[in-house]
Order: C-alpha cells, then structure tokens, then sequence
C-alpha cells in the first residue's frame, strides 16, 4: 500500500501549464445567489437596502410562516429607488456589511399622485 500511496501523490497536485495556474475546471463561471426583493431604502450614496420575503415551514407547528431579511446591496449607478422590486447577486465583502450588488430592476415603483 506504500507504494501505491508514493504513485499517486507526486502527480496529485500537478498544475498543468495551460491551466493558468487555476485549480478545477477553468472554463465553468461561478454561479452566486440570487434574490429578488424590494428596495426598502434608498438614501445612501450607491448602498440601497433591499428586503427579501420567504415562506417556510415552521418545524414544530408545520404552518407556513413568512419570513423576511434585509440586505445591504451595492448600487453604483443609482438605478433604484425606494418601492422598486430588483434582482440582487452575491459578491465579495464590499464593506462591513455589503455583500450584494445590483444585476437589475425588475419593476418600478408607481407613484400615486
């Protein structure tokens, strides 16, 4: 079993030159979340707050609760605005708590007047 085991080790970290020096498969995109919500909050400078409603199973009583999360989403262009319903995609840390960025608005807002 030694041996087998010196066999397989040498080649098992290789990194083939065509690769680029990536490890699995190069030519898959990442696939990220995604989540559609509604933008709650659009004062900050390119930072709106997006709210997002689920509906689960509760594990005791086996009722369908909703559920609701907010999140922090990066919006550089200023597209959005509050009552807007948008499409958000996870990205690396921006800040502290910014993990998500703008892909598109779905629907916008009517405005009663």
């Amino acid at each position: 079993m030694a041996e087998e085991k010196q066999e397989i080790d040498p080649s098992h970290g290789a990194v083939e030159p065509s690769q680029g020096g990536q490890t699995g498969s190069g030519d898959s995109p990442r696939h990220h979340q995604e989540k559609v919500g509604i933008v709650k909050s659009a004062k900050m400078q390119k930072t709106i707050v997006v709210e997002v409603y689920r509906r689960v199973q509760h594990p005791v009583y086996k009722r369908i609760v909703t559920k609701r999360s907010k999140f922090m989403v990066h919006d550089e262009h200023k597209k959005a605005h509050e009552g807007d319903m948008v499409r958000i995609v996870e990205s690396r840390p921006l800040s502290k708590n910014k993990r998500w960025t703008l892909k598109e608005v779905l629907r916008e807002a009517t405005t009663g007047v």
